[in-house]
């Protein structure tokens, strides 16, 4: 019940930031807020297992990647966002090589700094890259479509498998994730895929929007892995216990950060036309 409560308050906010123009930087605030808190989420795994971040470097490196995505430097100024990668990658190996001794907590720690970024910052900013960088209502149709495959096939798979999951995806990782469950999720994807494109996307075609479901939805689930095997690394059961129901912000965020570079890259390419009207690079 907490968890249909969380998503009764969520997701009209969620979905009001994306359509309404003026509301863009709410979006972008609820994004960045959800980053951060993520990546310290993240940077708590790790101290786990004694791999203390430079919390506040990479705080300051993510918060350059932020901005950057929020003027949409993946196209409008590529060379932007790797000196900002360079720049984070050289900053924490000196820092931590600064700090002196222990020597041999340099590795986790380095990692674990520059590792929680890329993970949750470099990835997910692309969200921001999207309804900033993007003409409306192109921006609007493209996020619609990345939440409504993502948290579609994700409910779908959640009740196929409790109903008919028998065979487990990945005991190891995620014992109650079942072939079953990824099955249903996945063909729910092609069902909300073809909907969109009626509903509300016609400008993507459906031979389009099939098989970048079918990959978001795949993605979805390595991602879903990904983040439970950083948890059972750590010896956690959820990244935190912020929202009702469903864990940390991190929890939330798992299957979204690794399709954000998918959907903002097949949007510039798809799209390219349309972009270049609007006078985007």
């Amino acid at each position: 019940m907490s968890r249909i409560i969380t998503a009764i308050i969520a997701l009209p906010i969620l979905f009001a930031s994306i359509w309404i123009s003026r509301l863009e930087l709410l979006f972008v605030a609820l994004a960045v807020g959800a980053m951060m808190i993520g990546l310290y989420e993240f940077w708590m795994l790790s101290a786990k297992r004694d791999a203390k971040a430079q919390r506040e470097l990479g705080t300051i490196f993510a918060v350059a990647l932020l901005t950057a995505f929020y003027f949409n430097a993946p196209v409008t100024w590529p060379a932007l966002t790797l000196m900002i990668l360079v720049a984070f990658v050289v900053a924490t190996l000196a820092g931590a090589m600064l700090k002196g001794a222990p020597f041999e907590r340099m590795i986790p720690a380095t990692g674990a700094t520059i590792g929680g970024v890329c993970y949750v910052v470099l990835l997910g900013g692309h969200l921001v890259a999207l309804r900033a960088g993007f003409p409306m209502p192109l921006a609007a149709h493209l996020l619609t479509f990345f939440f409504f495959i993502l948290m579609g096939s994700d409910t779908a798979a959640y009740y196929t498998g409790r109903a008919f999951g028998r065979h487990k995806l990945a005991p190891s990782v995620s014992p109650g994730k079942t072939w079953e469950g990824a099955a249903g999720g996945l063909l729910a994807s092609l069902g909300f895929a073809a909907l969109a494109h009626y509903w509300f996307f016609p400008e993507l075609s459906l031979r389009a929007a099939l098989p970048l479901a079918a990959a978001m939805n795949v993605l979805g689930v390595v991602g879903d892995l990904t983040e439970s095997a950083l948890k059972r690394g750590s010896g956690a059961k959820d990244a935190a216990r912020i929202l009702p129901g469903h864990g940390g912000l991190l929890d939330r965020l798992d299957s979204l950060l690794f399709n954000a570079p998918l959907i903002y890259y097949f949007a510039v390419f798809y799209f390219a036309d349309t972009l270049q009207h609007a006078q985007l690079p």
